[in-house]
C-alpha cells in the first residue's frame, strides 16, 4: 500500500473511534449509571386484587322460616304398623347423666324444683310449670295420682313422624328421635291431650304468642331429622312464620338441662 492510501485508512479509523466511541472487548452495553446519577425511579405498585362480593353477607340460613323452604313436601304415609313401642323404652337415660329423661325434661321446664333425697338431685318431687301452650300455671307433684296432670310433650308426634320418614329408620333411631331434648318439653294436660298426634296444620297453641316457638322447634326437628311435612303443613308452618320472620331454628344445644 503506498504511503498516501496508509494515510487515508488511519485517518477513515481516527474519525470512527471519535463518532461512535469506543467499544470494549467485554460487550456492547453501556455502563449501568450509579444511583447517584440518576433519581431513583419508585416501582409500580401492583393493581388491588379484585373481591368477589360476600354472596353469604346477610343471609341467615338458620331462620325457622328458611329452613321451612328445604324440607322435602310430600303425601302422609299409611299409620299402619305404628305404636308407641316401634319408639322404644320411654324415659330412657340416653344421655347417660344417671338421671331418665322425663325427670331431665321436668328440672329443665320448672321452675321452684324440689328433688327427691338420695337421687342424686335426679327425681322431681315438685315444682311450677308455667305452660308454654296455653300460658296456664301448673303446680307439680310427684305421685302415681298426680304426676300426669304435668305430661312431656313429644313437640313432632311420634305417630306423625311414623307417617313422614320415622318408619324407615332402624329402631335405634327411632328411640333417639324419642328421647330427644329437642322434641321433649313438659306441657299441662289439657292442651297435650287436644295436640294429641296433629301436626301444625290441623292444631296450634291457644297461647297465640307461642306459636312461632312451637312451629319452628317442630321444623328444626324435622330438618334434624330429615323427616317431611304434607303440603298442609307446610302452608300452616309458612303463615305463622311469615308473622315472625325473623324466628331462629333451636337446637339441642339452645336447651340446655338445669344442673342437678
Amino acid at each position: 500500500m503506498s504511503r498516501d492510501r496508509r494515510n487515508v485508512a488511519l485517518l477513515v479509523g481516527a474519525i470512527a473511534l471519535v463518532v461512535f466511541g469506543w467499544t470494549s472487548s467485554g460487550g456492547d452495553q453501556e455502563p449501568a449509571a450509579s444511583s447517584q446519577d440518576a433519581p431513583a425511579i419508585p416501582p409500580i405498585a401492583p393493581a388491588p386484587e379484585a373481591t368477589a362480593p360476600d354472596v353469604t353477607a346477610g343471609v341467615s340460613s338458620d331462620l325457622a322460616i328458611d329452613a321451612l323452604t328445604r324440607l322435602a313436601v310430600k303425601g302422609r304415609a299409611p299409620k299402619t304398623g305404628y305404636s308407641r313401642e316401634q319408639f322404644g323404652q320411654a324415659w330412657r337415660d340416653l344421655d347417660r347423666n344417671g338421671c331418665d329423661q322425663r325427670n331431665d325434661v321436668l328440672r329443665r321446664d320448672l321452675s321452684e324444683v324440689a328433688v327427691k333425697p338420695g337421687t342424686r338431685g335426679c327425681v322431681v318431687l315438685t315444682g311450677v310449670l308455667t305452660s308454654p301452650y296455653s300460658g296456664e300455671s301448673v303446680r307439680f307433684t310427684r305421685g302415681s295420682d298426680t304426676s300426669w296432670q304435668v305430661p312431656i310433650d313429644h313437640v313432632v308426634a311420634l305417630s306423625d313422624a311414623w307417617q313422614k320418614g320415622a318408619q324407615q329408620w332402624d329402631a335405634a333411631q327411632r328411640e333417639a328421635f324419642a328421647n330427644d331434648f329437642l322434641e321433649l318439653r313438659a306441657t299441662d294436660v289439657t292442651t297435650n291431650s287436644s295436640k294429641s298426634d296433629s301436626d301444625a296444620a290441623s292444631w296450634l297453641p291457644p297461647l297465640k304468642s307461642s306459636r312461632c316457638d312451637l312451629v319452628a322447634r317442630q321444623v328444626a326437628v324435622k330438618t334434624k331429622y330429615a323427616l317431611w311435612v304434607t303440603q298442609a303443613e307446610h302452608d300452616a308452618m309458612g303463615r305463622v312464620l311469615g308473622a315472625c320472620p325473623g324466628q331462629r331454628l333451636a337446637s339441642s344445644a339452645d336447651i340446655p338441662l338445669a344442673p342437678f
